[in-house]
Order: structure tokens, then sequence, then C-alpha cells
């Protein structure tokens, strides 16, 4: 154990946010005050890499440091256990006081949370949840419900923020860790004034077209656009959607900044590191898609918006390594000085928030889908979320598993059903033209061909820290009599 003071942590998460809809991280047109001042203070990483396209089980890779193939974390029902490790309970094991502000339930199985934190849920309680009627139209196959009511409702990820600041008005003697898992700006696509209002539809940005050759892309993107009814959408409805969720990021910033404001009023902010990241993107309209896919690969899916403030780190710092999402847990253990009690996979960022132009990573890796006789383990959602479902029980194809691995240059996908895509990131950041296949990329395909190959092998598994002794004794009659 080093002799300095161990810092406290506020992991603060949102869901569904991608990372270029942030404008420190590039975007124009939106603001982000308290997110940029975050960055500002700390280190923005922009080829960070979530693991799983979809929420529970990129959580779970990210309080673990395992790949969703490790442990078969690949569903929204396979929650972790309580024999298995997560970022939480390993920092209460070693004497921080965790609390989890909100109640996201799509993490942890059955009385994993309460071996993981000391405090659960609401201290203010919501007034109201995400369902209501949808405008007419194609609208609720956009996910778009538009403008709420400002009638002082509280929503869950506003109770969660409000007993947040609640509880650093007294926080717990240190070292504690403040988890703030938020829903926005998940879909349903809704938020109120002054939000709603703060975004000009008409310079908005355009969402990426399609790409460049329909018989080139996976087979879900036609399928979904044609299911959901969405091929005729038109550039104004998009607009009116991209809009609506700049105005629910521009309320979870403001969200955020109360939290680090309380987290000053408490004058813990020197003691504080405070993590930002999200746990996958949103179509947005980009190739004429919208929400998510359990397959999906596309950067505008798979790229995370991370940020570590705080620690007495360099602040205004820019890492542009290659990051996998995974790498949360090594580095929170690491600045806590606490040892992993598991295998794992992160590489802890910690050299990165001193010299954020060293080596890292080559590569970061992305994998989601199933298998076709998983298709009874596929999720079944009510609306308006039935189309998505029906897809996969009727093409389980379509979902089929897929792996991406990307270096600094290029984005290789490897797809169970279909075929491979290849693309270059320098030359088309958007993936809209699929190389693979073409023989002066060969080389380049058969490099990163070899590179999942290789990271299948040396992450198929961990064995389990606590042996099982050989030969054990076994108390059941012998044949003939007697026990062995």
């Amino acid at each position: 154990m080093s002799d300095r003071p161990r810092p406290n942590f506020v992991i603060f998460m949102p869901d569904q946010l991608r990372a270029d809809a942030i404008g420190v991280f590039g975007n124009q047109h939106i603001r982000t005050p308290h997110i940029d001042a975050l960055a500002a203070r700390g280190t923005r990483f922009t080829n960070a890499f979530v693991q799983h396209p979809v929420c529970s089980p990129s959580r779970a890779s990210i309080l673990t440091g395992w790949y969703p193939h490790t442990a078969g974390h690949r569903t929204l029902t396979h929650l972790l256990k309580e024999n298995e490790p997560n970022l939480l309970r390993i920092l209460k094991d070693a004497g921080y006081h965790v609390t989890w502000a909100g109640a996201r339930g799509d993490t942890f199985a059955p009385g994993v949370t309460e071996l993981s934190v000391h405090e659960y849920g609401f201290s203010t309680w919501p007034t109201v949840g995400y369902k209501g009627e949808y405008p007419d139209g194609v609208w609720s196959r956009l996910f778009y419900r538009g403008q709420v009511p400002d009638d002082g409702r509280i929503d869950p990820d506003e109770a969660a923020v409000r007993s947040a600041e609640q509880w650093l008005a007294m926080p717990p003697e240190q070292p504690w860790v403040l988890f703030v898992p938020m829903v926005a700006p998940h879909c349903p696509f809704q938020v109120e004034e002054p939000w709603f209002s703060q975004f000009d539809r008409d310079t908005v940005p355009e969402p990426a077209a399609p790409g460049d050759d329909p018989d080139r892309e996976p087979r879900y993107m036609r399928a979904i656009r044609e299911r959901y009814g969405i091929e005729e959408v038109t550039s104004e409805q998009w607009r009116e959607v991209v809009a609506t969720y700049y105005g629910m990021i521009a309320r979870l910033d403001d969200q955020l900044g109360r939290v680090m404001k309380a987290v000053a009023d408490a004058g813990a902010a020197d003691d504080t590191v405070t993590l930002f990241f999200a746990d996958h993107g949103e179509y947005l309209g980009d190739y004429g898609l919208i929400e998510k896919w359990p397959s999906a690969m596309h950067d505008c899916i798979t790229r995370d918006p991370l940020i570590i403030s705080g620690g007495g780190f360099e602040g205004g710092q820019v890492c542009d390594s290659m990051v996998e999402m995974i790498d949360v847990l090594p580095t929170v253990l690491e600045l806590a000085d606490v040892e992993a009690p598991h295998r794992h996979f992160g590489r802890s960022l910690t050299p990165l928030l001193t010299e954020p132009t060293g080596p890292h990573r080559q590569y970061a890796f992305t994998e989601g889908g199933f298998t076709v006789e998983e298709e009874p383990q596929m999720e079944r959602p009510g609306f308006p979320y039935d189309r998505k479902g029906a897809l996969q029980h009727e093409d389980p194809a379509l979902v089929g598993k897929a792996v991406a691995v990307r270096d600094q240059e290029w984005t290789y996908v490897w797809r169970l059903y279909e075929a491979a895509e290849l693309y270059d990131r320098a030359k088309d950041p958007r993936e809209r033209t699929n190389l693979a296949g073409r023989s002066e990329y060969a080389a380049v395909e058969q490099r990163l061909r070899d590179a999942l190959l290789r990271w299948l092998v040396e992450t198929a598994d961990v064995i389990p820290a606590e042996p099982d002794p050989r030969l054990p004794q076994v108390a059941l009659p012998a044949p003939g009599g007697g026990t062995r």
C-alpha cells in the first residue's frame, strides 16, 4: 500500500451516449459546458471503444475487466453473479464506502447489489417514468416522443441526481465511491423545456447517409429500415430526433454539473477522481437507422466518450491511443491502491494520465450477436421495441455473432453468417465503404483477421483463482458396502 491517501471516485455513466455528440469531442452544434469542463480538468480519450454494443453486456465488461465471451455475458438477462468479480464489490471489500445513486437494475443478478454497495436507490423518489403516448405516424418507430411537460415531474435520472446531491451534503468518511448510472440519452427521445427548444432544427447535423453499396452492408441494416417503416423518413424528421437527443444531452450535462458542484461543496474536489463514460452509442439516423443492434459494430455505436479527471493529474490532456472500456477497472484499482482479486484483460490507463502520448494498445475489440441456436434466448420486447425483437426471432442470422477489431487506421468486422467488412478509418471515418475482399487490401485484412484469432484464443476463458482439490473425499457408499 502507498502512503498517499486513497482518492474518492465519482463514476457518472450515461446510457446510449455517442462520443461525437459532445462538444469537447468535436461536436460544433451542441453545448456541453460541464462535460467540457471535466475534460479541461482531466484527460479525454478519443479512441476508447466499448466491448459490446448493448447495455448490460457492456456494463458487465466494464465492471469485470472481462470480454463478453469470457464468461458468456452477452445478453440482457445474464447479469453479474455472486461468484463473479465486479469493480464496486472489489472496492467495497477493500474498505471503500460505496453508494449507488439510482436504480438501474440491469447489471447485477439478485443479491449482488447488496454485496457490492452500502446504499442503493433513491432518497428523492421519481414521480414519473418513461412510458407514454407517441405522436402519430412513424415517430414511435423512431422512438421519439418529443417535448414532455415541464411540470415539476421527477424522472429516474433527476431522482438519481437529487439523491446524489443529498448524499454528498453529508458524505461518509473517506474514501468513498459514488456510482451514478443514468438512463439518458437512451430512448425514448424526450425532454422538457428549456432543453427541448435549445437546438435549432435547421442547423443540427444531417445523419450519415447509407453506405455506397447496399449489397455490401450487413443485412440487418436494410431489415431495420424496412420493418420499422423508416425508409422514407425525411431529413426534417431526422433532424427533429437529433435535436431532441441533443436536448437530452444538454440536460444530462447540467445534471453532471450539479453533481460536480456538490462534490466541491462537500470539500472533496481535490480528493476525488471523476470518471465519465457511456455503455454504448446510438445510430441517431446514421445509415437510415435508429437506436442500436446487438451485432452493430459502427463507430457511432462503439466509440465511447471516456473522460478521467482529478487525482492530481494534469488537465486538458487528449489521448489518442487505442483504449478498451475494460481498462477502466484496472485504472480505478491502481488509483485506489487495490489489487484485483481475479485475472482480467484490462490495462491500466494511469500511465496515460501522466503521459497521454505514451503506448497502450495496438487494437481495440468489440463483439456482439448470437448463434442461430440461441434464438430462444433472444429478447422478446414489447412496443415500441416489438419489431426489433420480431426480426431477431424470425431471422436470427440477422443478429449473428460479429467481432470487430480496430487500430488507429482500420476497422475489420468478421461476421459468423455474413461477409466480412473492412473500413479505412482515416479516409472513411463514417465507415461507409466496405473494402473487404479487394486484393489491394488483402494484407491489411489478413493482419487484422490474425489479430482477431489471437485475441479470441488468449481471452477465451479464465482459470478461477481458487483451485479445486484433486481426488476430493466423496461421501457415498462404496460398491459392496463402506464409504470412500
